[in-house]
């Protein structure tokens, strides 16, 4: 089997644990959204760390947060993350998993429009095109049942600059992610004490929920190092093709087995991102393609312009 289909198995592993995610959460539906994020982020840690350690790899982690200006960005990106993950519980709970398979639908196009801002990156004209048909279904949602998607947006918004954060770490995402599980875990750890203490946390109480809650750091640690292997041997047109996986399955829970409403508002608004996702896609497979193009070009006036010198100096 080739390093590419290594990769895109992989890719399609990661995507579908995250896709199929909703049902594991929503098997803790009796456990506040609080204490689930408590357990994620405790057992994540432990799971990382493990990770980590059979890799010998235990001081990179230790050098990037014994740096005050890493750990600065590092802190950042736990409460955006942290953020993230507790919405996603939540929706999954309160019966919103739609809201939140849209907010990982929109969530490239936020990430172009936060690096258009932030960065002063230059969009296309496609990728103009897709921002604004999101923006359309995002209003259609607004007006049509009176509701503000704020789950969706808030979703996409963290996840993007949860990114942007990122690019900013020298670190690979396993090390990057432990860092930030340990940052936030004396949090979760005063706040199971707290329950346990006060009002009675769930772990322990029942062996099928206590060992959901262990699983939950694997079920957040595999698919992060499945997909960081499936990237890592992939272009990033395929890595963006294939990801968008992830939010098709979360919506397939959310309507065909949670039996959330979709009516015709929902259906119109889905068909408008879908439509934005297509053009932003063909865009980033065009430029992607482009750049490979121009890069093997390089490459070989290189190989010529070496050859020639190496001709030149072998004359008598």
């Amino acid at each position: 089997m080739t390093d590419t289909s290594k990769g895109i198995l992989a890719l399609i592993a990661a995507c579908t644990i995250w896709g199929l995610s909703p049902l594991f959460y929503k098997a803790l539906s009796d456990i506040a959204p609080l204490e689930v994020l408590a357990h994620r982020t405790l057992w994540s840690l432990a799971f990382f760390a493990l990770v980590l350690m059979l890799q010998n790899r235990l001081r990179v982690l230790w050098a990037a947060v014994s740096d005050f200006a890493s750990v600065r960005v590092i802190a950042l990106a736990a409460i955006m993350i942290s953020t993230n993950w507790f919405l996603f519980i939540f929706s999954i709970q309160v019966g919103r998993a739609t809201e939140a398979s849209m907010g990982y639908y929109i969530f490239p196009l936020v990430a172009v429009l936060i690096g258009r801002v932030v960065l002063g990156e230059q969009l296309s004209r496609a990728q103009w095109s897709a921002i604004v048909l999101a923006a359309v279904a995002v209003l259609s949602l607004t007006i049509g049942l009176h509701i503000v998607p704020w789950i969706s947006l808030m979703l996409a918004t963290t996840f993007g600059v949860y990114g942007l954060l990122k690019k900013r770490l020298d670190l690979g995402p396993v090390v990057s992610v432990t860092a930030e599980v340990l940052i936030l875990s004396p949090i979760a750890a005063v706040w199971l004490i707290y329950l346990h203490f006060g009002q009675g946390g769930v772990f322990g109480d029942d062996t099928v929920q206590t060992a959901l809650l262990m699983t939950s750091g694997p079920l957040t640690a595999l698919p992060l190092i499945l997909f960081s292997y499936g990237a890592r041997r992939l272009t990033l047109s395929t890595v963006g093709i294939v990801q968008y996986i992830n939010p098709t399955l979360q919506f397939f829970c959310a309507v065909a087995i949670f039996g959330e409403p979709f009516g015709p508002i929902h259906m119109i608004a889905f068909a408008l991102i879908w439509t934005a996702l297509v053009i932003y896609s063909s865009s980033a497979f065009r430029q992607d393609k482009a750049r490979r193009k121009a890069r093997m070009v390089s490459e070989a006036e290189v190989v010529v312009s070496t050859k020639s010198s190496n001709d030149e100096s072998a004359k008598p």
